[in-house]
């Protein structure tokens, strides 16, 4: 590094990849050993928490396993369902490491997907403030376009996640044809089928995913941040080089949701969503 070289935000990159990794680890320790400690336990108890720290977890708007609200509320479980499988869908249509845009008629598409969950959304607030509203909402139709639009933000971070992380990511669109749109939306609707079922075995690792969706999404916004603020951006060639920066959003991501659990907690004492009147 020359004397003109500008500092990078982050020490941690300026360190040898073993002190990195040792620094990496001990942060990640601190914070998934204490989240770990404090919140519910049992696998759908630490899917609670994840809920807990970006959803309202109103029990009339979620789907039940057995007597038990599912993790997320219905629109949320079909957000981030639907984020986490289109992106699969979108590795396994394009590779690991497309990173062009939806062409502009396919994003156009996709664009009104979100559209159309912010006025079902809409619509629904209206109804919980008791004022006129357009229909009567229903865990069907929040599910519905809560699902079309996580797959809609799935299509827009995955190619901008890979644009930052890889040196050699691929400028070709992640969705170029009518029928790769076809199998996303059809992804998506076996998704909603498969939550309306309401069948405990099917529900009960549908809800661990949607809770790993939140996860996912975090870390992947979290790791294009620390890219770009420390000036990092392209510079993985391989897994082994892109873990670093994928461990530190990850780390990111978990101390996100302990500190909104922590808050929100410390606010209402409970693990239980927000009460509505009935």
């Amino acid at each position: 590094m020359t004397v003109t070289s500008r500092v990078d935000t982050f020490a941690l990159f300026r360190f040898s990849t073993r002190t990195a990794w040792a620094l990496a680890l001990a942060v990640f320790a601190l914070v998934a050993g204490s989240w770990l400690a404090l919140t519910p336990p049992g696998l759908l108890g630490k899917a609670d928490a994840i809920g807990y720290a970006i959803c309202h977890r109103i029990d009339l708007r979620s789907f039940h396993l057995g007597d038990r609200p599912l993790p997320l509320c219905a629109r949320c479980t079909g957000i981030y369902l639907g984020a986490l499988f289109g992106m699969g869908t979108l590795a396994a249509l394009g590779g690991t490491r497309a990173g062009g845009l939806p062409r502009r008629p396919i994003l156009l598409v996709l664009l009104s997907f979100i559209g159309l969950m912010g006025l079902d959304g809409a619509n629904s607030y209206l109804t919980l403030l008791g004022l006129p509203h357009l229909y009567e909402p229903q865990n069907w139709m929040r599910l519905l376009t809560g699902t079309f639009n996580g797959l809609a933000l799935g299509a827009l971070l995955y190619p901008a996640f890979n644009q930052t992380l890889w040196r050699d990511w691929q400028p070709q669109p992640v969705l170029s044809r009518w029928r790769e749109l076809g199998l996303l939306v059809a992804v998506g609707l076996l998704l909603v089928a498969l939550v309306l079922t309401e069948n405990e075995v099917v529900l009960y690792p549908l809800a661990l995913l949607s809770a790993l969706g939140v996860v996912v999404l975090l870390a992947m916004l979290y790791t294009v941040g620390v890219l770009v603020v420390a000036r990092r951006e392209n510079g993985a060639a391989n897994w082994q080089t892109a873990l670093l920066p994928i461990f530190i959003g990850l780390t990111l991501a978990l101390a996100q949701i302990a500190v909104v659990d922590a808050g929100r907690f410390w606010l209402f004492g409970t693990w239980s969503g927000f009460p509505v009147p009935r």
